[in-house]
């Protein structure tokens, strides 16, 4: 792929895969974005492809069946928004083709697969990038500016805790051989990425976790608002959970908390981040996503010798931090240290994920924290 040019030709960009968060969040952006021309959507299902083939402006769309359609001479970017199961696969055969991949979270769902991402990326010569909106929101960026002053962070509490979200109920979402997971490997996997710029490099050493499924076969318990289809009542088939709780230590003796929940006995979705440091605390009260089931509005704290003071935050859209997101990605495209950087990153996010998971499925009454390999 040639790198685009600062202010020069639309990156001619594939969305490949087009379920909710394709149609809802990547194609709306990308055109209306004029640093993107979309040129082709790629999805197996027939339904999927007429629901797109109509762009706004009423030119068709061309469709496809399958990645192998597009054409590296043709194709600067591919926006993957495949089910969990397909990332790895679909983004390889992409970066091994010279594509640039803009893939949505979950990088991967292995250790493993993100190795194979990591060859596919210096085979193909092309960069991986990752989904990580929450990052580019108003309000986490006060908490960086903030933690930027609190001196050592110590401890980090993560937790984005949804009243009623269980995502396509009784689909691939709750179902381990498709998605991966459930709320930790969805939900966590936002929470592990904000938390990047808090504590850098380190790497988990030790992980311990549990899981638990009390809420996901309740009707009630459904995200409604992601216009699921909302099947009958499930008896059983799924074998995610609902709810992950974890405790983690870096490698450079640093902890964290996190608690990733699709449904809950709260009222409200509620996102909170507390950061302890050395010269003080922060904490951010916030709904990340989509639900309108939400906060009124964020609100970020200080405290400092006993004192607690307030920290204005802007007010924004909601899916404002998508477009922020969007809007770096011609730059990083350029970037000619991008390749291999999403990577390492995501070897830390999987790893740590793989070991919470690892820790859950051992009786809690022999239970010890599951360290990673010296």
């Amino acid at each position: 792929m040639s790198a685009p040019s600062a202010g020069g030709t639309p990156i001619r960009t594939a969305v490949v895969g087009l379920g909710w968060a394709a149609r809802s969040i990547w194609l709306p952006r990308l055109r209306r974005n004029p640093a993107f021309t979309v040129i082709a959507a790629v999805d197996p299902d027939e339904r999927g492809r007429a629901a797109v083939a109509e762009t706004e402006g009423g030119d068709r769309l061309p469709v496809l069946a399958a990645v192998h359609d597009l054409d590296p001479a043709e194709v600067d970017l591919a926006v993957v928004a495949v089910p969990n199961h397909l990332h790895c696969a679909v983004a390889t055969e992409l970066l091994a083709k010279g594509i640039a991949v803009f893939l949505e979270k979950p990088v991967c769902l292995t250790s493993e697969e993100a190795e194979r991402l990591a060859a596919a990326e210096r085979s193909g010569g092309a960069v991986l990038l990752a989904g990580s909106a929450a990052r580019y929101r108003a309000d986490v960026r006060g908490l960086y500016r903030i933690a930027a002053r609190l001196g050592r962070i110590r401890h980090v509490e993560l937790a984005w805790v949804r009243a009623r979200g269980v995502p396509d109920r009784g689909g691939w979402f709750t179902q381990r051989s498709l998605a991966g997971g459930g709320a930790l490997v969805d939900l966590g996997w936002h929470l592990f990425d904000i938390a990047v710029p808090l504590l850098g490099t380190a790497a988990f050493r030790h992980a311990i976790g549990t899981v638990s499924s009390d809420f996901i076969t309740q009707r009630s318990s459904r995200a409604a608002w992601r216009d699921d289809d909302g099947g009958p009542e499930l008896s059983g088939g799924t074998d995610v959970e609902d709810t992950a709780r974890g405790f983690l230590i870096t490698d450079d003796g640093r902890s964290v908390v996190l608690h990733a929940s699709w449904a809950s006995h709260e009222a409200l979705d509620t996102t909170r981040v507390t950061i302890d440091g050395s010269a003080g605390s922060a904490t951010l009260r916030c709904t990340f996503g989509f639900s309108p089931n939400r906060l009124e509005k964020s609100t970020l704290t200080r405290t400092v010798d006993g004192t607690t003071r307030p920290v204005a935050v802007p007010t924004e859209p909601i899916g404002t931090e998508y477009d922020r997101q969007l809007d770096l990605v011609p730059a990083l495209l350029r970037d000619p240290a991008g390749r291999g950087r999403v990577i390492e990153e995501v070897r830390r996010t999987i790893g740590a994920i793989e070991r919470v998971y690892a820790s859950a499925r051992i009786p809690q009454e022999t239970r010890e924290p599951v360290s990673a390999p010296v």
